[in-house]
């Protein structure tokens, strides 16, 4: 399945650093890149923290446009929250819960953007999509290998069938619309 999900954390390698990863934002841009090389319609998730101790907002703009010109397909942003044990809490410096969820819109919104692109990206393609059971009123939706929600009629002979299709727009709920099924 061309689809990877990778956790990065932050895009600023002083708060990978402080956070003791063993990888900075060179090693993973590197690795983005080579998956696009080789697949170069996958779908890649990225996981993200938005306001993790020592995270000043020169750190977090830092992230923020290092994640902005990866060529990824959409990010998971979490908000830092302390948890018992772990290395972020010996680090100095703590962000305000109200700008730790701030900047979490910030990467949900990015997010939506490049989910948006990778989509735009992927129109007049033909992919193989397996179709849900899941009846929404007179639709019926399912996703593509490289995990694009497709939505198109309700079919009860499409039910937990894969079939190819082709891509042909987006839907304002950001579901995408099938122009045939081959």
């Amino acid at each position: 399945m061309p689809h990877f999900h990778i956790p990065l954390q932050s895009g600023s390698d002083e708060i990978l650093s402080l956070m003791k990863r063993k990888y900075s934002t060179k090693l993973f841009e590197h690795r983005v890149e080579h998956i696009r090389e080789k697949v170069p319609h996958a779908f890649i998730g990225v996981d993200v923290i938005a306001g993790t101790n020592g995270e000043t907002e020169k750190l977090f703009q830092e992230s923020y446009d290092f994640i902005n010109g990866l060529e990824i397909s959409q990010l998971h942003a979490f908000t830092y929250s302390e948890r018992s044990g772990t290395q972020a809490l010996k680090i100095p410096w703590k962000v305000d819960k109200e700008d730790r969820k701030r900047r979490t819109q910030m990467y949900i919104n990015l997010s939506e953007k490049k989910l948006r692109s990778f989509y735009e990206k992927n129109l007049g393609t033909t992919q193989t999509v397996l179709f849900e059971a899941q009846k929404n009123g007179e639709s019926m939706s399912g996703f593509t290998e490289n995990y694009i929600k497709v939505k198109t009629d309700f079919d009860e002979n499409l039910i937990n069938q894969l079939k190819k299709v082709k891509l042909k727009s987006i839907f304002t709920n950001g579901h995408v619309e099938i122009d045939t099924i081959v």
